[in-house]
Parts: structure tokens; C-alpha cells; sequence
């Protein structure tokens, strides 16, 4: 792998609270992309006009309040970004990480020094039933969501499904997983669910409290429709050359070690075909994680100290377990009862809550992530720091896993 000119360094980070509803405030995203980048700049510690570029993930925006053009909206609410390059991206839930990956690209170049990264997402402003659908767009509209009511739990009670006609599986072991990233969520003062309150009735097969809402999957399997935005500040090692002396910035909070990227069709059902023959169910989502890991010179799960992935629905976290190493392929539920992801575990996972316990406003979740695991290992997480954190990776995935992201990020 041929590498880049110049290496990646966070300079800080924000996300806004998901559990606000901006609608429900008289905001709308225009409110939400500029406190978004104001807090995002001041924890930088720069002002606007060092930003060079900007690149703005954002998934659903016309479908959900008719705003589109959205590489715009910066220029539009911060006066000091008039001029500045801009462009928005659109991978359904890896959005936010495909802007990642074109502002890494434009300073690993040369480009450009300094760059603004955003992601951002209004769904709570129509019905929770009609904010779902929205989200079929990123599916094989016309092929593969026609009669459905709620696909994407539908999509992934099939991931389930594959695994239990591959290996098995107790769907105890899934409603711990979502057990676990709501309680995790509990010290993340920016959590959607960090108020909600639960027994232990909610995690189980009580129909009022834990309801179904497709096959196997209930209620705390799924995520939430939610607001929100994150963004990151990306720089240069002559960036920081120049500017590194200040105070307010010494070498930044952390840095990108290494990237994963690939890309597949849409429909779900042609993944399970494509792997019929591989020991992971999802090969492609497996070479994404190697290929970030390999970038950045480390051997595998034990290398890091944590992990923040994509937990739509919990089948996609189990999935990630065995994906990322942490156990043999099909053997996930080895990690749930073991005790392996919890905070003080092996590999914790999720320790902010992830998406089910976090939220999930899905143009923003891989910004979220990055400044999750820059939090970290910066030792600035709070109540849900990891204890001497110092790498950590994120699985972002778009879709049924047609885009799928991952990045290590290590301390400075």
C-alpha cells in the first residue's frame, strides 16, 4: 500500500445532543450544522478562517425536511466559510465516513491543510413510522422493500437469520448486546437514551415493554430516530509544523493510522450469495477491517483498545464481533457472555452506548464515531472513559453493509 505524503491528525471534535429534537426547539438544520461547527472549531481551538475545505455527510436531508445542497449550508450559517470548497456525500449510514475519507485524501495529497469534516441529520420531524420509511432509499428500492413495513429490521432479522442457518444462534445473545449499549449510554452526556429508564423485563420477552418489530427483533434491538450532528477537524503534519506551537493546539487530540473502504451491491440477499464460500458472512465488511489494520501496522483485534461500531440492529454488532477478531466466526455469543466488550472487558465495545444506546442520525454516525474514539484516546471521554486508551477502530456501514468504513485511530 503506497503511502501517504502526509499523515492525518485530529485536531478536536463535537457532537451535538441526540437527545434533542430540534424541531420540537423551532431550530431546523440549519440551526443544527451551525452550533455543530461553532463547538466543533472552538474544541479545534481555531477559528473558521483556517478552514481550507469541507466535506458535510448527510444521508436523508431532502427526504426528511426538502434540504438538499447541503455542501452549502456551512457558507450559508458561519459568515468566515463564504468561498471555502465544500461538497456533500451520501452513503446512507457511512456517510459521514465517506466525507472522512475525501477530506484524508485531499491532505494526504497535499491539497489541502486544513479540513472541516460534518456530519449531520434531521429525522425527527414526521411521524416515527414515516421517518423509517425515509430510510428504505438506501436499500434496493423497487426490488428488494416492496411490501415491507420496517425494512431495515426486517434486513437485518435476515442477518440473523444467516447466522443461525450458519452456525446458530440464541437470541439471548442479541438482546444483551442491545442491553449492554444502552447501559453504556447512561454516562454519555450525549446519549439519546441516557434518561430512559428500564428493568430487566425490558430486555426480555415482555410484548408491552420489549414490543416486536420484525421476526426476532423487539424494540431495544433496534435504534432510535434521531437529530444530530459531529464533526472533526482534520490537519496536516505541516499544518501542525506551522501551528502546533500554540497552546490550544499542541499535536492535536489524535490521529488517523489507518482506513478500510469497500463497497458492494445493494441488495442483502445478494451478499449472503457472494459468501457462501467464506467463513465470514460478510467477507467484504472482514477486508475493509484488515485493510484499515494493516494500514496502520498493526496485527490484529488485540492491538487495539476498544471499538465503536455499527449497531443499527444488534445482529450487526454480533456481526462485527467475529468480523473484527474478537472471536472465531460464528462464535460472537462467546464475547457477549464472557464478558469481553463491557468497559473494563478485553475489547470493550460501544462504551458510549453505540447507536441503539447513543442514537443514530444517520449522516452523522461515522463523525460520531471519530469523535468517540479521538475522545478516548485523548483520555477526555468523562464517565465512559476506557481506562488507558490509547487505539482504537470504528465500523461504519451503509446500507445492508454495501458501504462499509473502518478507521484506527491512535493517541498523538
Amino acid at each position: 500500500m503506497n503511502q501517504p505524503t502526509q499523515h492525518v491528525t485530529i485536531l478536536g471534535g463535537h457532537q451535538t445532543d441526540f437527545a434533542t429534537n430540534i424541531a420540537k426547539q423551532n431550530e431546523d438544520v440549519a440551526d443544527l450544522t451551525k452550533r455543530a461547527i461553532e463547538a466543533t472549531l472552538d474544541d479545534a481551538g481555531i477559528d473558521a478562517d483556517a478552514i481550507e475545505s469541507i466535506h458535510v455527510g448527510n444521508a436523508f436531508g431532502q427526504l426528511y425536511n426538502g434540504q438538499g445542497h447541503m455542501g452549502a449550508m456551512p457558507a450559508t450559517v458561519i459568515p468566515e466559510l463564504w468561498g471555502v470548497p465544500s461538497m456533500r456525500h451520501e452513503a446512507a449510514c457511512a456517510s459521514a465516513s465517506m466525507a472522512t475519507l475525501s477530506a484524508m485524501a485531499e491532505i494526504e495529497s497535499g491539497r489541502y491543510d486544513c479540513v472541516l469534516v460534518l456530519g449531520v441529520e434531521q429525522e425527527n420531524n414526521m411521524p416515527g413510522a414515516q421517518a423509517a420509511s425515509v430510510q428504505t432509499a438506501a436499500a434496493w428500492v423497487g426490488h428488494e422493500t416492496e411490501g415491507i413495513d420496517f425494512f431495515w429490521p426486517y434486513c437485518f432479522d435476515r442477518v440473523a437469520d444467516e447466522y443461525d442457518k450458519r452456525f446458530g444462534v440464541d437470541d439471548e445473545h442479541l438482546r444483551a448486546i442491545g442491553e449492554l449499549n444502552l447501559r453504556n449510554a447512561k454516562a454519555n452526556p450525549n446519549a439519546q437514551t441516557r434518561e430512559w429508564k428500564f428493568t430487566s423485563d425490558s430486555f426480555g420477552l415482555d410484548d408491552h415493554l420489549n414490543p416486536v418489530v420484525h421476526g426476532r427483533l423487539r424494540r431495544n434491538d433496534v435504534t432510535q430516530i434521531t437529530d444530530g450532528a459531529a464533526g472533526v477537524v482534520l490537519v496536516s503534519d505541516r499544518w501542525l509544523t506551522e501551528n502546533g506551537g500554540r497552546a490550544s493546539i499542541g499535536r492535536g487530540k489524535a490521529r488517523i493510522a489507518g482506513w478500510g473502504h469497500r463497497t458492494v451491491g445493494l441488495p442483502i440477499s445478494q451478499k449472503f450469495e457472494r459468501s457462501t464460500d467464506s467463513e465470514y458472512v460478510m467477507p467484504h465488511v472482514r477486508e475493509a477491517i484488515t485493510d484499515a489494520m494493516s494500514r496502520a501496522g498493526i496485527s490484529g483485534v488485540e492491538d487495539l483498545d476498544l471499538i465503536e461500531t455499527h449497531d443499527c440492529m444488534t445482529p450487526s454488532e454480533y456481526l462485527a464481533i467475529d468480523h473484527f477478531g474478537i472471536t472465531a466466526p460464528g462464535e460472537s455469543w462467546k464475547a457477549v457472555e464472557d464478558g469481553s466488550l463491557e468497559r473494563d472487558g478485553r475489547i470493550p465495545v460501544n462504551p458510549s452506548g453505540g447507536l441503539i444506546g447513543g442514537g443514530h442520525p444517520v449522516g452523522a454516525t461515522g463523525a460520531r464515531m471519530m469523535v468517540d474514539a479521538m475522545k478516548q484516546v485523548s483520555e477526555t471521554a468523562g464517565d465512559y472513559q476506557i481506562d488507558g486508551a490509547r487505539r482504537a477502530a470504528t465500523l461504519n456501514i451503509g446500507g445492508s453493509t454495501a458501504t462499509t468504513a473502518c478507521f484506527v485511530v491512535e493517541s498523538t
